[in-house]
């Protein structure tokens, strides 16, 4: 399975958790492991990672940490300051990777799905590729995308994107959508959704 060289990646962990009684949702564990490590474990082989997180949330060395200003701004506010911080990070100068592989930090069972995300992002001549749950719905949450042309779009929706939704930014994207197997797509917003996955 062929992958590109080099790729960075955003994970998504400042959102409220309301639904998980707005607890620090990153910290939450499963099987021992914070959900934020777990989808760390999925952005092995990313040149630079950098977690969309508040200051209280840890995160390892060499992983990059921002957060969009004001806090709380929606996903694509997120995404917006996880590039900013990846263009302000010294590796490879001011060269950004082809590629920026795209998590929320709810989904522990993602990382199974990064190589043919990566791979169908590389070869379909699209602007990227994103996981499709058993049901068919999309997960532009977990994609890996053209980075040129998710900065396209973030400037399309400039300057509103505090609270722009996710499918406002991936509206005029053309995706390849890429099955998830076995637990891939599971994502935890609720307590229950948590026992389902222990």
């Amino acid at each position: 399975m062929a992958v590109p060289d080099t790729f960075d990646a955003i994970v998504l962990a400042g959102g409220t958790a309301q639904r998980l009684d707005g607890v620090s949702k990153p910290d939450v564990e499963l099987a021992g492991r914070r959900l934020l490590d777990h989808v760390l474990a999925a952005t092995a082989g990313a040149d630079r990672v950098v977690v969309v997180a508040p200051d209280t949330v840890e995160v390892p060395d060499g992983v990059l940490r921002t957060l969009e200003d004001p806090p709380h701004g929606g996903p694509v506010a997120g995404i917006a300051a996880g590039l900013a911080a990846l263009d302000g990070h010294p590796a490879r100068g001011a060269a950004a990777a082809p590629l920026v592989l795209l998590l929320s930090c709810d989904v522990p069972f993602a990382a199974g799905a990064v190589p043919r995300l990566l791979e169908a992002a590389t070869s379909s001549g699209r602007d990227g590729a994103c996981l499709k749950d058993s049901s068919g719905y999309l997960q532009w949450l977990v994609g890996v995308y053209r980075t040129a042309a998710l900065r396209a779009r973030l400037d399309t929706l400039a300057p509103e994107l505090r609270g722009s939704s996710v499918r406002a930014l991936t509206s005029h994207l053309t995706l390849a959508a890429v099955p998830a197997q076995g637990r891939e797509a599971a994502d935890v917003d609720t307590w229950p959704d948590l026992d389902a996955l222990t």
